[in-house]
């Protein structure tokens, strides 16, 4: 007689939200438990005080109700190509690499018309991610920030995360002075890459996205890119025809479940959303993988298996694709502004000295995800 599936228990020394395993990797805590407020406003013996405490975040229980869904302009439709209003002020600009990515240095973004506005978002789309440097953005008032943000769609705010005071559009990534919670992580964990793109269980994810530094340590604490519009051009014909028309479902529960865990919010009741596995990009008409890690969850209409056996070669193919990926490494003044639909990204925990990283992100929501026909 054949032996009977037996669930085996999991070991009880381990604590899975605090040591990221599972389906939804964090790579540090960041809540209400472990934010320790005197450490960020007067420093600590190792560490400064937070550069910017406007930005600190905060924690209320304050509850959202599901998003309704929207109409989306995409202004990238309406931008000059030549890109004269973005880049007449630019003194370099520079590829990250041949075939993902810029540095731009001499243009403001806080100056930018709406002309400039419109061609940012083109320029984005094509490079999928842009490092500006020098920027004013970080000593803005938040508000003329968000406003800038804005312009792109309407503010997505995170279901989980803290936000500053007044501000939940703002979504903070916030490791603070002397965090030491990577220890548990690395407990269990060998590396803390954790490919996604961002908020992908909405039904209609981020556009254009702007990322900008606050704090941060010396060196390390790099994000890494993937593109992954180039990601599917590399599939052979065949195989990018197996993938078109297929629907993954992406999951925003386990998500939820992890800050429960820690003690931190769920503002708003977790979602799924399914989503064509091949996305196409409105402006540049490029396809583009949509599938990540951290929140893709099932090919709909596949078994477990079979599901779990293509995702799984999809994360790899970009995860090994180092020659379509691109790595900014953060300086004070910087804004990253990349393109949530053709990428994916991961910050790297490589640091140990206990430095602060502390950065804010604005999140205009895009269109709902959609494919054109195949074409071989």
């Amino acid at each position: 007689m054949a032996p009977a599936l037996v669930e085996v228990p999991l070991p009880e020394a381990i604590n899975y939200a605090k040591s990221g395993t599972g389906a939804y990797k964090e790579a540090f805590q960041s809540g209400p438990k472990s934010f320790r407020a005197d450490a960020e406003l007067k420093g600590t013996e190792k560490q400064p005080p937070a550069k910017y405490p406007n930005y600190l975040p905060t924690w209320n229980d304050k509850k959202y109700p599901p998003l309704e869904p929207f109409e989306h302009y995409e202004h990238g439709k309406d931008a000059d190509a030549s890109f004269s209003n973005l880049l007449k002020d630019a003194t370099k600009v520079d590829d990250l690499t041949a075939n993902t990515g810029a540095e731009v240095h001499g243009v403001q973004l806080s100056k930018l018309t709406d002309a400039g506005k419109d061609e940012l978002a083109l320029f984005v789309a094509q490079k999928k991610v842009v490092a500006f440097r020098d920027q004013d953005f970080a000593d803005l008032p938040i508000s003329d920030a968000l406003k800038i943000g804005g312009y792109f769609g309407r503010h997505h705010i995170h279901p989980t995360s803290g936000g500053p005071d007044g501000h939940p559009e703002v979504h903070l990534v916030h490791r603070g002075a002397d965090d030491t919670t990577s220890r548990d992580f690395f407990e269990e964990r060998t590396n803390s890459v954790t490919w996604h793109s961002d908020v992908t269980y909405e039904k209609q994810p981020p556009g254009t996205t702007f990322l900008y530094l606050l704090d941060g340590p010396a060196a390390g604490g790099d994000t890494l890119f993937a593109n992954q519009a180039l990601a599917y051009r590399r599939l052979s014909p065949e195989f990018q025809k197996r993938l078109h028309g297929l629907k993954v479902v992406h999951s925003a529960v386990e998500q939820a479940d992890n800050s429960r865990n820690r003690g931190g919010i769920v503002r708003r009741e977790p979602v799924t959303s399914i989503h064509p596995l091949v996305r196409t990009h409105p402006v540049t008409g490029e396809k583009a993988l949509f599938i990540n890690p951290q929140f893709s969850r099932r090919i709909l209409g596949y078994k477990k298996e079979e599901s779990d056996y293509l995702l799984n070669f999809l994360y790899d193919h970009l995860a090994k694709g180092q020659d379509f990926q691109a790595r900014v490494k953060w300086a004070p003044g910087t804004v990253v502004v990349w393109d949530n639909r053709v990428t994916a990204h991961s910050a790297l925990l490589d640091w140990e000295d206990g430095a602060r990283r502390h950065l804010a992100r604005i999140t205009p929501q895009a269109e709902a995800p959609y494919e054109t026909p195949f074409e071989g």
